[in-house]
């Protein structure tokens, strides 16, 4: 175990409601351009006295509104203020997470905190931490290893956001089924998730799949899917899109080719995130469904590296070491402008 840190600050449990370098060095603003945070490195400062070192290895802040909202709760609440000495790396592509994440392990951090690219690939990596004394958290997305290899994680149940999200497609009991599917990047938990309902429809012949490819999170790629079906003259009304940014992006593409869209309208349009521009989009009737995926993870895990610094054990873990955000959709026949101000991210 640690030792104590001078100064214990003890927060209240949260769980609230989809140029690269191996070696961190100074983190990305969020404002910056996709191209500059795709492989952000991470801060280097001169470490503190006494302060717990982190190290934080997460996708940029570019990839999705979402994403913006969870990297600044990190960076909110890893500060040297609250005790914490955090260096943070953000990238969309696996192996340079890993390589990352190497580089903190060599940095002799205390603790390393991941959302993970892929689910895949981390055994080595998370098997290395554990065996310098690393505790090992991962936050937003799983990753396929042995739950021994990390101390807690603290997700999103992405497969239940696809259920609901499925389950609230067929509530609609449409004539026929045709779906345009726009995928995130693939392998990633929440594309896993948000994709596996959907196929089961697929599989059972009760939804037609008329494209299904993945956008990588990006709004301009999703655009392009559109625009490719509305050009083949193939028949389709809904556009289940697994993240906002690319909802937009499909929309775009309906509202160039005169295609109405939303409540009681042409095409059915379902995205997931709940910013508050999406959620707006809902109010009007102009999309029809957004899933909820909380980002706010930071100080949920910061109360369990507390708990262990002080000597304690963590509690409230289910049988898979998760502590589950708890999280809901939203139909545009429903919604209000308090549901946007309370679940909404961003402005």
């Amino acid at each position: 175990m640690k030792k104590l840190i001078a100064l214990m600050l003890t927060g209240c449990m949260v769980a609230t409601i989809a140029g690269c370098a191996a070696a961190p060095a100074p983190a990305a603003p969020a404002a910056e351009s996709a191209a500059e945070e795709e492989a952000a490195p991470a801060e280097e400062a001169a470490p503190a006295e006494g302060l717990i070192k982190v190290g934080v290895v997460n996708n940029p802040p570019s990839e999705s509104g979402y994403r913006e909202a969870n990297v600044n709760d990190f960076i909110n609440v890893f500060t040297a203020d609250n005790g914490y000495d955090a260096k943070f790396f953000y990238s969309i592509k696996n192996d340079e997470q890993l390589s990352a994440a190497r580089q903190f392990i060599t940095d002799g951090i205390d603790y390393l905190l991941i959302s993970a690219a892929e689910t895949t690939g981390w055994d080595a990596v998370l098997k290395d931490a554990q065996d310098a004394g690393i505790s090992v958290f991962l936050f937003d997305r799983m990753i396929d290893c042995d739950p021994e290899l990390f101390e807690a994680a603290v997700v999103s149940d992405m497969a239940q956001e696809g259920e609901t999200a499925v389950n609230w497609l067929l509530s609609l009991d449409l004539p026929e089924y045709n779906v345009i599917h726009i995928q995130g990047a693939m392998g990633s938990d929440a594309q896993l998730g948000r994709t596996g309902a959907l196929d089961a429809q697929f599989e059972s012949g009760k939804m037609n799949k008329v494209v299904q490819q993945t956008a990588t999170w990006d709004e301009a790629e999703a655009k392009k899917i559109v625009e490719s079906v509305i050009n083949s003259k193939e028949p389709f009304n809904v556009i289940y899109a697994e993240n906002d940014g690319m909802a937009k992006g499909a929309v775009a593409a309906l509202d160039e080719a005169g295609i109405t869209h939303g409540v009681d309208k042409d095409v059915v349009v379902m995205g997931f995130d709940c910013n508050k521009w999406a959620l707006r989009e809902l109010l009007a009737g102009n999309w029809n469904y957004d899933g909820q995926c909380s980002p706010f993870q930071a100080q949920v895990i910061s109360d369990m590296i507390q708990t262990l610094e002080s000597g304690g054990t963590i509690e409230g873990l289910n049988d898979a070491k998760q502590i589950i955000s708890v999280e809901k959709g939203f139909d545009a026949r429903e919604i209000t402008e308090e549901d946007i101000a309370t679940y909404g991210l961003g402005e």
